[in-house]
């Protein structure tokens, strides 16, 4: 009856105008931005997040949500027509969608990635109404040296977890913590890292952060990259319908793939991307015909589309019950919570009940406006896909400094993204992930006000973190996490010396 009572509740809020406005918007713009290879959601959460700061908190993620998971819907579109994944979670569905689109079935796979998607949002919804509050219950009882733990592993599990070296993962985490010290010191009011330049007195802005290191970094990456292409192939509603045999041989990879994404989405620094490969790795693995993988296998882009969207919706799990965000898309929406003064962490499903519950609704609201929007405007993003990118890429820089300056009218934050679009490029081409600096950044100044706390209430007694069962678990497992990547690197680098011997 509780759960029905704030369902109640969620729907009150998510059906107003305003909310139900956003909410189109927002999916929308994903499924656009999703068709669109090589931009991605990060870049257009940057760079829509300054319109988010004139409306309710609700209102504003219920915008920025939507353009996550409905970028989710929409990048499989140019996987399948033109082997270009729209996202990273995409890349996998290229190896059958593709070669589906060859055998002229591209309508079929673009219905079943639709199907599939909302199969797996549809569901880790319900799974996230069903445990984020108990969650969130659970966590109140934390103080501040859980806090900090509980924080530290979320770093640590981002900076390793990572596509690349764990090393150079955790030297990113420490150059957004860096970033997120700079300015006014809150317990001593000392300027740190500022250099006498009174616009960094308040810190630096998240939202140059973010569209500097995703938006212009993101475009300067793939410029002479990604060319225009048109598909052959004209899609027709009749070819868009599968096959009851496509149907059968469809529904238990999506349930498997819906399984796999929600429980890969609640562990920080996993992804979608880890969620989709994991759930192709996983049919393929159990099929009974693993040759007709890559060859055009309808389980091979069932089981991947809906693990990567209920990664996308159960990454809310962790990110609004404990405040740790999973990736550098809920790093953004902690900042959102943030700006409009809402402080992340397991108070805000109590104390802001309208917020979680209304985002919830919106949530199912949005799934379903994307399965009815995306299948009738596949012709559209078919012709979308013909916009020739020296058009395009001008245009979102553009829209980048417009956007960044509409916030407080300085040309420094203009500058500022300048600087950090140069330093997404100087950590794309060292092989860093930038991810793990927004978090960094985002975390960093929550775990130094929890560590001080605890210092402060314990006298600066350490083992404090080591009494606490709660604290002592997460240290454990931060400290376990740490020897297993000691492990697997010693173990990886001895292979590769017996290879070249």
């Amino acid at each position: 009856m509780e759960l029905l009572d704030n369902l109640a509740l969620g729907i009150s809020v998510a059906f107003t105008l305003e909310n139900l406005l956003y909410c189109a918007l927002g999916v929308t713009i994903g499924m656009f931005i999703g068709v669109i290879p090589g931009v991605g959601h990060l870049a257009a959460i940057s760079m829509l997040l300054p319109l988010t700061f004139y409306v309710p908190a609700t209102t504003a993620l219920v915008m920025l949500a939507g353009i996550y998971y409905g970028a989710q819907y929409g990048g499989s579109t140019a996987a399948i027509l033109l082997n270009l994944p729209g996202t990273p979670s995409s890349a996998v569905v290229c190896l059958d969608g593709y070669p589906m689109a060859k055998q002229g079935r591209a309508g079929v796979a673009l219905f079943m990635t639709t199907v599939a998607s909302f199969v797996g949002s549809f569901i880790t919804v319900l799974v996230l109404a069903a445990f984020a509050p108990p969650l969130a219950n659970f966590a109140v009882a934390f103080n501040s040296a859980d806090y900090f733990s509980m924080m530290l592993l979320g770093l640590v599990a981002a900076a390793i977890l990572v596509q690349g070296s764990p090393v150079k993962g955790i030297a990113a985490v420490l150059f957004g913590l860096i970033f997120g010290m700079v300015g006014t010191d809150v317990s001593t009011g000392v300027q740190r890292y500022a250099f006498g330049l009174t616009f960094l007195y308040d810190g630096i802005n998240i939202v140059a952060i973010a569209m500097g290191i995703f938006g212009v970094t993101e475009v300067i990456a793939n410029v002479g990259k990604v060319s225009s292409a048109v598909t052959a192939q004209k899609i027709t509603f009749r070819s868009l319908l599968p096959t009851r045999k496509d149907i059968k041989e469809s529904i238990f990879p999506m349930l498997r793939g819906t399984g796999i994404g929600t429980g890969v989405g609640i562990l920080p620094g996993t992804g979608t991307s880890i969620a989709s490969f994991l759930a192709y790795a996983v049919e393929k693995k159990i099929s009974k015909t693993p040759s007709k993988f890559g060859k055009g296998a309808i389980e091979g882009i069932a089981a991947p589309e809906s693990a990567n969207n209920a990664s996308a919706q159960s990454a809310f799990i962790p990110t609004l019950t404990l405040g740790i965000p999973g990736d550098a898309v809920m790093a953004l929406m902690l900042g959102a919570l943030l700006i409009h003064g809402i402080t992340p962490g397991p108070n805000v499903i109590s104390d802001n009940p309208d917020l979680f519950w209304g985002l919830v609704v919106s949530f199912l609201i949005g799934n379903v406006l994307l399965l009815v929007l995306n299948i009738p405007m596949v012709g559209l993003w078919v012709r979308l896909l013909k916009v020739p990118y020296p058009i395009l890429y001008p245009s979102i820089i553009l829209f980048i400094a417009v956007g960044v300056y509409s916030i407080n009218y300085s040309s420094m934050d203009i500058m500022m993204v300048a600087f950090f679009g140069v330093v997404g490029v100087m950590l794309l081409l060292l092989g860093f992930e930038p991810a793990p600096l927004l978090l960094g950044y985002i975390l960093g100044p929550m775990i130094e006000e929890n560590f001080r706390r605890t210092m402060l209430l314990n006298r600066g007694d350490m083992m404090v973190f080591l009494e606490r069962p709660v604290s002592a678990t997460f240290v454990a497992m931060t400290l376990m996490l740490l020897l297993w990547t000691a492990y697997s690197m010693i173990k990886s680098a001895k292979h590769k010396s017996i290879e070249q011997a």
